[in-house]
């Protein structure tokens, strides 16, 4: 049985599924087939990709018709689907069929090297009958494969002036050489292949647009709500805790009337870059709206959380802002932390309680942590000193940061 076998991400990691079985059948299309035959196969073949690609966003169904006619048509030993990772600048098979597969999921391959890597660096197509008199050919794949490599048909996947990927071909050149009928079949393959991948990469970004926050690119609230109802379910399903911070810049408007608004815009990105770069991986960072963070961490304890919420608070107050901009911006926050179960047991209790921890500090005397049915962390008041606070009735509240919560509350009874 020939394996064809897809590879790709999950959360970083990369691994392989079984994604269809072809029978064991003769490698090579039998040459002594009509050409008329042949051409309405080949007209077949572009009706079915030009259908897949027009009725269907999904990379996979296209992908997978197009290597399903490449092993019906072209019969090569093993064939592979190469994609370029731009940050890395290096080749990863996204796609592999045939015995070796399974061998090549963490392979990679450098732009210029071995014959897939010219291919990707120079856009132009290679056809190498005899791999040993070849210089470019990159013998360490076989190596980890345990294959023979003896000849090699490799093709770019360009869109427009751009390759995303390289289209390789094993073992599929006969006595004859490679016909140039069957190049030019791979080579419209590959155009398609082409399409169905930036077609692929627009509906990403347009997903990520809909989900991320312009200004910070941290992920926006329409998603927090999404991810918070996920959390929900598992948490409820695995018996887990996880908890929610709260973050809001204090004064943040003097920022905007002081240095104007592209500033106070840069300062949010900054902050919302080290707020998610003090995250750990399976936490997820907010931009809630305004000068707003809300961090989420799963599998938290609330004693865990506060414990994070006091070292996020320590780093947004402690931290000299927009440096390279020639400017030293200094900031206090005010967090509220609420945790699942122990505080509320759904999406809008446990943001109602978070943000009015959040907001019991900004109407105490700011720049400190509280916690949901807690109050006010007494370790994360800075100096007690004296402070006079407006509140909604405009009447000032005279105290230290150590009885102003409590005064503040006997106002709010009536007292």
């Amino acid at each position: 049985m020939t394996c064809v076998n897809k590879i790709y991400e999950d959360q970083g990691q990369p691994r392989v599924e079984d994604v269809n079985q072809f029978p064991a059948v003769e490698r090579r299309r039998n040459s002594a087939v009509p050409s008329e035959q042949r051409e309405a196969g080949e007209v077949a073949i572009f009706q079915e990709l030009g259908k897949a690609l027009t009725s269907s966003l999904q990379l996979d169904q296209v992908l997978r018709t197009i290597m399903e006619k490449i092993d019906e048509f072209l019969r090569p030993d093993n064939w592979s689907l190469l994609l370029l990772d731009e940050a890395k600048q290096e080749l990863y098979f996204e796609l592999a069929v045939g015995k070796a597969s399974q061998a090549l999921k963490d392979v990679r391959v450098k732009m210029g090297q071995g014959i897939a890597g010219w291919v990707a660096q120079h856009g132009e197509t290679v056809v190498v009958p005899d791999t040993s008199k070849d210089t470019r050919f990159f013998s360490k794949v076989d190596e980890k494969t345990k294959t023979e490599t003896q000849s090699i048909v490799a093709v770019p996947v360009r869109f427009r002036d751009t390759c995303l990927g390289v289209i390789e071909l094993i073992n599929c050149i006969g006595p004859e050489g490679f016909d140039p009928r069957d190049l030019k079949l791979l080579e419209a393959l590959s155009d398609f292949a082409a399409i169905a991948l930036e077609n692929a990469r627009h509906v990403k970004r347009i997903h990520e647009l809909t989900i991320t926050d312009d200004c910070t690119s941290l992920y926006n609230a329409r998603h927090m709500g999404f991810i918070l109802e996920t959390e929900i379910y598992r948490s409820q399903r695995y018996n887990y805790e996880f908890s929610i911070v709260f973050i809001d810049l204090d004064h943040f408007k003097q920022v905007n009337d002081t240095h104007g608004h592209l500033v106070g815009s840069r300062l949010l990105a900054e902050i919302g870059n080290s707020l998610k770069s003090h995250c750990r991986l399976i936490d997820f960072a907010f931009r809630y709206g305004g000068d707003e963070f809300v961090i989420l961490l799963p599998q938290t304890s609330k004693e865990n959380a506060l414990n994070v919420a006091r070292r996020l608070h320590k780093l947004i107050r402690g931290t000299k802002w927009l440096m390279p901009d020639g400017l030293s911006v200094r900031v206090t926050p005010s967090l509220g932390v609420a945790s699942y179960p122990v505080d509320a047991r759904t999406k809008e209790g446990l943001l109602h309680l978070a943000d009015e921890a959040m907001y019991l500090v900004k109407n105490t005397n700011r720049d400190s942590v509280a916690a949901a049915n807690v109050g006010i962390l007494a370790d994360t008041v800075a100096v007690p000193e004296t402070h006079v606070e407006l509140y909604p009735d405009d009447q000032p509240i005279l105290g230290t940061k150590e009885n102003l919560q409590e005064k503040f509350e006997r106002r709010r009874e009536g007292e």
